[in-house]
């Protein structure tokens, strides 16, 4: 072996060993974090592929549903006339708008005991924060800003 090549091989095999366990690392990280979005009637139809997959669904918050036990949280999710039981167990407590018949996102994964284990929920506001503009405000003239802007300290 030339003195060139040893010099390359020195080099070139811990580059390439780290590059590879780089590679490997991002590939695992985007195989853990991935999830799956899925409605109750194809989560229903999936089979035993539903219990290995990380996964999202949405539906409606049953109402008289909800059961609070302490950081857990029991409710039911409701999607054209399919039932889906949740029980969320994550860090953060539910939002305030989380309540009966209310629109909700939960992910994480689907027991073989028929129930949907979160780790995250999110709650749909129904309403919106905004009050839809009137009549009367739409027609106001807007101030005059240049009679305003003569006022200015110099």
């Amino acid at each position: 072996m030339s003195p060139q090549s040893r010099k390359y091989a020195k080099f070139g095999i811990p580059i390439t060993i780290i590059v590879l366990a780089l590679g490997y690392l991002a590939y695992s990280g985007v195989q853990e974090t991935k999830s799956y979005y899925v409605t109750i009637k194809e989560l229903n139809s999936m089979g035993g592929s539903a219990y290995s997959k990380r996964l999202r669904v949405a539906g409606s918050v049953q109402p008289d549903s909800i059961k609070r036990q302490g950081p857990k949280v029991e409710f039911n999710l409701v999607e054209n006339g399919l039932v889906l039981p949740v029980v969320y167990t994550g860090s953060e407590t539910p939002p305030d708008t989380f309540k009966d018949n209310s629109q909700a996102l939960v992910e994480g994964n689907y027991g073989r005991d028929g129930v949907f284990h979160a780790q995250m929920l999110q709650a749909k506001c129904a309403s919106k924060y905004a009050a839809a503009p009137t009549a009367t405000a739409a027609n106001t003239p807007a101030p005059n800003t240049e009679a305003a802007s003569t006022n200015l300290p110099k």
